[in-house]
């Protein structure tokens, strides 16, 4: 089970604010690119699965992730989580034809997992492309050993600005965020959906 705790920056200026006042525990920045992907019938999104593969850096790197059991509530995120690292070409040739994904059941673990929990006897059909965004993620090393995940998602209909934190213990790691995003005079909400809830929803939240 990942936890994480999710904080909805305002607009722009309140993210840049918040990189400003992060430089110093800066590590890296990541530009990635997120794929979803369902069975032709909706076999994944039918019971709340979601299946990505996510490319970083210029196809530097290629994940391929299984989610399920989502919820959110209260600025704090858990879902059901599975993940491996898949070739980035074999990941490139699964975005432009997805019926590929069926083929990785023999060498994946999640596309395994996928075939035999939400196919039909243990098959599953044909796969479709579902669309994705590409997200800038800069990851900072900040007290107490948290690290922190600053987000600007783009969208084909807008972009939206998040602060991410895993933690076990979500409470506590809340506070000390929302006390410093208070210090800092940025203004912050609580995340009320997934960036994939967001995407599948085609709007940014009001």
């Amino acid at each position: 089970m990942e936890v994480e705790v999710k904080l909805r920056l305002s607009d722009a200026g309140a993210h840049q604010r918040l990189s400003d006042a992060l430089v110093p525990h800066h590590l890296r920045t990541h530009l990635q690119e997120n794929l979803f992907f369902d069975g032709a019938a909706g076999e994944l999104s039918s019971r709340f699965a979601v299946l990505r593969i996510r490319f970083y850096d210029a196809d530097s790197r290629c994940v391929i992730s299984l989610k399920a059991k989502a919820r959110l509530a209260g600025g704090v995120s858990r879902v059901e989580e599975d993940e491996e690292d898949i070739d980035s070409a074999l990941g490139r040739a699964c975005a432009a034809e997805p019926w590929r994904l069926a083929d990785l059941a023999g060498s994946s673990r999640i596309m395994r997992r996928v075939v035999e929990e939400f196919g039909s006897e243990g098959k599953m059909g044909s796969f479709v492309c579902l669309g994705g965004f590409r997200n800038v993620r800069a990851i900072y090393g900040w007290k107490e050993g948290l690290m922190l995940e600053l987000d600007e998602t783009q969208y084909d209909f807008g972009t939206s600005y998040e602060l991410e934190c895993e933690t076990i213990d979500p409470e506590r790691t809340k506070e000390l965020l929302e006390r410093f995003l208070k210090e800092n005079g940025i203004p912050y909400s609580y995340s009320e959906a997934s960036k994939f809830a967001v995407f599948r929803a085609g709007k940014l939240l009001p």
